[in-house]
C-alpha cells in the first residue's frame, strides 16, 4: 500500500510542477484563503480574550452579580447586603467590593473627552491578581489619585510616556481632577477602550449619583479547606434570587456569551472565516480542472493501461495536499506580521496560538482535497476509445 502511494507522489508533484505559473497562481490563492481564515479566527479570539481579562484578572473563589449583568459596557448593581450575607455561611473567608461604571477621560492635550471603564475598589484590601496594581493600589488612599491603564487606546494621551518621565500625570475624569499615580497593564476590549482604577471613596465622588449600598461585583474568597461547589450550592439555594453565584471562569463566559451570541460579532467572524474557506475550494478547484483538462489525453492513456478512477483520484488528492502545504506555510509565517501589524494598530492581543494554527491547516487540507474530489468528476469523463 505505501509503495503504490508513493509511486503516485512523482506524478503528482511532475503534473504541478509542468505550469510553474500556473502553481504559483494556485499557491498565491491558498496562500490568501489562508491568511483570511487567520486574520478572522486570529481577530474573534483576541476580542474575546480582551473582553474577559479584566474577569479573570480578579482575585476570588465565588463571583456575585446581578441576574440582568450580561456585559461591563453596561452594568447591573445589586445590594451589597448580599455580599455581606454570604460571611455567614461555612467556608466563606472574606468578600470584596468593587464598583464599576463608564466616565469621561479628557485628553490633556487635545481637550476632547473619551469613554473609559472606571472601577472602584477598596484601596486596603486588592481584588486583583495583577502585581502592577497591587504594588500601587497604596496611592488610592487619597482622593483622586487613580491607576491608569497603559495599555488602552492613544486617544487617552501619552499617559504612560509622561508618567514614567515626570513621574506624574493630571487630567480630569468626570470632569473633576484626578492624579494618576501607578500604571498597569490590562488593554482595549469590546466594553472599553482603556481602565482606570480609583478607590471606593474617588468613585462616589466621581458618580455622585450612585449608592453606596449598590455594587456591581462581590468577590467572596474562601476557607483553604473549604469546596467551591458545596459553598456554591449552599449559597445559590441560601441568598435571595436578585443574585447570581459563579465561578470566576464562569463569570468570564457571561461576558463571552454576550459578545460571541448576544451580538452579531461571532456570526461576522464565523462569515468570514467560511469565506476564505470557499475562496480557497475555488481557487484550488480552477487549478486542478484546468490540469486535468489539459492532460486529459495522458489521463485516457493511463485509464486504457489499466488505472482505475481510485488510483486517479489518489494523484488529485495528492495534489492537492502538496498545493495545500505549499500555500499554508506562506500564509501561516505572514500571518505572523499581519498580527503584530494589528496589535500596534488596536492594541488587541491578537498573537498566533498552535491550536488555531492546527484549526487552519485542518480546513486548508479539507479545502484541497474537497477540491480535488470534485475535480475528479472532470477525470473521469476521460475515455480510452478518444485517444485509440
Amino acid at each position: 500500500m505505501f509503495s503504490k502511494l508513493f509511486r503516485k507522489t512523482p506524478l503528482a508533484w511532475r503534473q504541478l510542477m509542468k505550469e510553474k505559473t500556473r502553481l504559483a497562481v494556485a499557491v498565491a490563492g491558498i496562500t490568501f484563503a489562508d491568511m483570511l481564515m487567520f486574520i478572522q479566527l486570529g481577530f474573534e479570539s483576541a476580542l474575546f480574550d480582551a473582553a474577559v481579562k479584566p474577569h479573570r484578572n480578579l482575585q476570588a473563589d465565588l463571583v456575585l452579580i446581578s441576574p440582568q449583568f450580561q456585559t461591563l459596557f453596561s452594568v447591573k448593581s445589586f445590594s451589597r447586603e448580599r455580599l455581606y450575607q454570604t460571611l455567614g455561611y461555612e467556608g466563606v473567608q472574606s468578600v470584596n467590593s468593587v464598583y464599576i461604571s463608564t466616565g469621561q477621560w479628557r485628553n490633556p492635550e487635545t481637550r476632547l473627552e473619551r469613554a473609559i471603564l472606571v472601577w472602584g475598589v477598596d484601596p486596603a484590601q486588592s481584588p486583583f491578581k495583577s502585581p502592577e496594581i497591587k504594588q500601587n493600589q497604596h496611592h488610592l488612599k487619597q482622593l483622586y489619585q487613580v491607576l491608569f491603564d497603559q495599555a488602552g487606546r492613544p486617544e487617552y494621551g501619552a499617559v504612560g510616556d509622561i508618567f514614567k518621565k515626570t513621574g506624574k500625570f493630571d487630567t480630569e475624569l468626570n470632569s473633576k481632577a484626578v492624579f494618576v499615580k501607578g500604571l498597569f497593564t490590562d488593554g482595549a476590549s469590546f466594553a472599553a477602550d482603556g481602565n482606570v482604577i480609583t478607590s471606593d471613596s474617588t468613585f462616589l465622588e466621581l458618580f455622585p449619583q450612585r449608592q453606596p449600598d449598590r455594587i456591581e461585583v462581590g468577590l467572596i474568597t474562601l476557607k483553604p479547606d473549604a469546596d467551591p461547589e458545596k459553598v456554591r450550592s449552599q449559597l445559590v439555594n441560601g441568598l435571595a434570587k436578585d443574585v447570581r453565584v459563579l465561578t470566576p471562569e464562569e463569570f468570564a463566559k457571561v461576558e463571552r456569551t454576550y459578545w460571541e451570541a448576544g451580538t452579531g460579532i461571532g456570526f461576522i467572524f464565523g462569515l468570514g472565516t467560511a469565506v476564505g474557506f470557499i475562496v480557497g475550494i475555488v481557487i484550488v478547484y480552477q487549478i486542478l480542472y484546468s490540469d486535468v483538462s489539459d492532460h486529459l489525453p495522458e489521463y485516457a492513456t493511463l485509464k486504457a493501461m489499466g488505472y482505475t478512477d481510485n488510483y486517479l483520484l489518489g494523484v488529485l488528492i495528492q495534489e492537492a495536499l502538496l498545493l495545500a502545504i505549499l500555500g499554508f506555510l506562506p500564509g501561516f509565517i505572514l500571518s505572523f506580521g499581519l498580527y503584530q501589524v494589528t496589535y500596534a494598530a488596536t492594541m488587541l492581543p491578537i498573537f498566533m496560538k498552535m491550536d488555531r494554527a492546527l484549526k487552519v491547516w485542518i480546513l486548508t487540507v479539507i479545502m484541497c482535497s474537497v477540491s480535488g474530489a470534485i475535480a475528479m468528476r472532470k477525470l473521469r469523463s476521460a475515455d480510452p476509445a478518444d485517444v485509440f
